[in-house]
């Protein structure tokens, strides 16, 4: 059992005692807390769009995964996807939509809140 930093108390007067909703928890987003789905969404967040093999490398998940885990993604409104072809080839472009760069900005600043950063 770890023992409180000297010098620091903490008490029913705190912050955010006796506030519902007040603690940063609230504000994650459910989904995001998927290894998987917070990865893919971070990979989105500096691109306009990748395409669905950029992002399965990059995570490091199989198609079926990767698939499994943007369908949950697009469902909840978080992620597009587009399909196409290059050439002969199909192709699937994901990116995320404005209300999935809004979410994964309050998904970050809740956990930055909660870990005191």
């Amino acid at each position: 059992m770890s023992t409180p930093e000297r010098g620091r108390t903490a008490d029913a007067t705190s912050a955010a005692a006796g506030r519902p909703g007040a603690h940063p928890r609230h504000d994650l987003e459910p989904l995001l807390t998927s290894p998987v789905r917070l990865s893919v969404v971070a990979a989105l967040a500096p691109l306009d769009k990748a395409e669905f093999g950029f992002v399965r490398d990059l995570v490091e998940v199989s198609d079926s995964a990767l698939s499994k885990q943007v369908a949950a993604l697009e469902e909840a409104g978080l992620v597009s996807v587009d399909k196409g072809r290059v050439g002969r080839r199909a192709r699937t472009w994901l990116a995320l939509t404005e209300e999935g760069r809004r979410v994964y900005r309050r998904h970050l600043d809740a956990l930055r809140a909660i870990a005191g950063a």
